[in-house]
């Protein structure tokens, strides 16, 4: 299946029709882990600049593109912000409600902007704090200041997860990032649960769980 390349077709068109200066696209990185906070990016890019060859959506690339590219987006940006929501966030409000609210913080950090490319489905009153805006589906893959978002917030995200892996070692963070793979799994059962981890998850409940019956289970001569 061919890549999908993003564009500034609706950046474009938003300057065009609406006369809108700074657009942010924003995007969000650490749904799915296990542990680790989620965190978000908000990046406007200058309109007269050529596009920084390579840069889509960052699940299609490697550790060492998004780098590479990371760096790039960072020199040329006009406006950047990153917003992250905590473990406890998540445990306490659920990760949909922790992941709006990185993304708010992320807009808040980038400072004065005219709009928002926000990746994703409509945020009930993502509006009344960040200003007009508009969800796309797989922005991500369609539109360029959301794309360069999803690089920045990835990057930050997986350097912050390897700076944790050498605190907790075991985990194998430094490569899976926090997701439940097989070898942060064997590091759950070997080493049990940090303070990193998301206890409202079913693959740390089910570790909390099997500990808790231990505990409860008869002692036998």
């Amino acid at each position: 299946m061919a890549l999908i390349r993003p564009t500034r077709r609706l950046e474009n068109q938003l300057s065009r029709e609406h006369g809108y200066g700074v657009i942010l696209g924003v995007d969000e990185v650490g749904v799915a882990p296990s542990c680790g906070p989620v965190v978000a990016a908000a990046v406007a890019m200058p309109p007269e600049r050529r596009f920084i060859t390579g840069v889509r959506d960052s699940k299609t690339l490697t550790a060492q593109q998004r780098e590479r590219l990371a760096r790039a987006i960072l020199r040329q940006a006009t406006r950047v912000g990153i917003g992250a929501a905590s473990v406890r966030e998540i445990d306490r409000l659920n990760i949909y409600y922790a992941t709006v609210l990185a993304m708010k913080r992320a807009v808040a950090r980038a400072g004065d902007h005219d709009f928002v490319i926000v990746d994703g489905r409509r945020i009930r009153g993502f509006e009344e704090t960040c200003g007009p805006y508009r969800a796309v589906i797989d922005g991500d893959a369609r539109c360029y200041a959301v794309a360069c978002a999803s690089i920045v917030a990835k990057v930050t995200r997986d350097r912050l997860m390897r700076r944790l892996a050498a605190r907790y070692p075991g985990y194998g963070w430094e490569h899976n990032a926090g997701y439940a793979t097989l070898d942060h799994r064997h590091g759950l059962a070997e080493h049990g649960i940090t303070p990193h981890h998301r206890r409202s998850f079913i693959t740390v409940r089910r570790v909390e769980f099997g500990e808790q019956l231990e505990l409860l289970a008869p002692a036998t001569a």
